[in-house]
């Protein structure tokens, strides 16, 4: 798994969010349209690095753990969960919905998401939880947008299903990996080793994923697949 935080050395995050950005390297870099290579070399930094071909990747403490532990697991997740939303965003672009910056912000968190899951607290430094520490902010912005579109929304009377168009349907899907994330994330929350926001974040994120695909369904005008019961 080429994760943004464990494997390139050469690599950074750069985020949109008021924490510009943080790096593996020892030396920052804060020109953002400058070249990945660095001051004086012009070469293209690989892609590979070859330190986890032995089974084993590092946090961004340092530490060495096998690619099965739980904190990998939690950061693959959380990455499919930003690829299932960009997916989705895409479908929304092309159908003009005006909520697709929340998404691109949704993206960007969850990179902070990440590098806090990265950083097991029982190893890290002070210097790598103040980098890496996570606020309740992005929560009550999830909180604000879930409010405003159940406004708009007719009453949820019935079950449905993940359906109501490309967009809807693609916005349940990334629910459901969200969900798993979650369910990932959460037994390293309860043992002390990442922000509890975190998890927070996540469970009200699948919240408003499911109410924008029920928003997107309606502003495109498709109905939604009510469950019934199989006779």
């Amino acid at each position: 798994m080429a994760s943004f935080i464990i494997k390139p050395a050469h690599l950074r995050c750069v985020l949109r969010t008021n924490r510009l950005f943080w790096e593996l390297r020892s030396r920052i870099t804060l020109c953002l349209d400058r070249s990945y290579a660095t001051e004086g070399d012009n070469r293209v930094p690989k892609i590979y690095t070859k330190t986890g071909d032995k089974g084993f990747s590092s946090t961004f403490t340092g530490e060495r753990r096998p690619k099965e532990d739980d904190i990998f697991e939690a950061l693959g997740n959380t990455d499919e969960l930003s690829s299932a939303i960009g997916l989705a965003r895409e479908f929304c672009l092309d159908k003009g919905h005006t909520f697709t910056h929340q998404l691109d912000k949704i993206q960007c968190i969850l990179q902070d998401v990440g590098s806090n899951i990265a950083t097991p607290r029982s190893s890290a430094r002070d210097s790598h939880i103040k980098r890496t520490k996570f606020t309740a902010q992005p929560i009550m912005d999830l909180e604000t947008w879930i409010d405003k579109f159940t406004n708009e929304l007719p009453p949820l009377t019935n079950f449905i299903l993940p359906s109501g168009g490309k967009s809807s349907a693609a916005l349940h899907l990334a629910r459901t990996v969200c969900r798993r994330a979650e369910r990932c994330v959460a037994p390293i929350v309860r043992s002390g080793e990442a922000d509890p926001d975190v998890a927070k974040f996540l469970n009200r994120l699948s919240d408003y994923l499911f109410t924008v695909a029920r928003y997107a369904a309606m502003k495109e005008g498709n109905e939604e697949t009510i469950y019934k019961r199989p006779e």
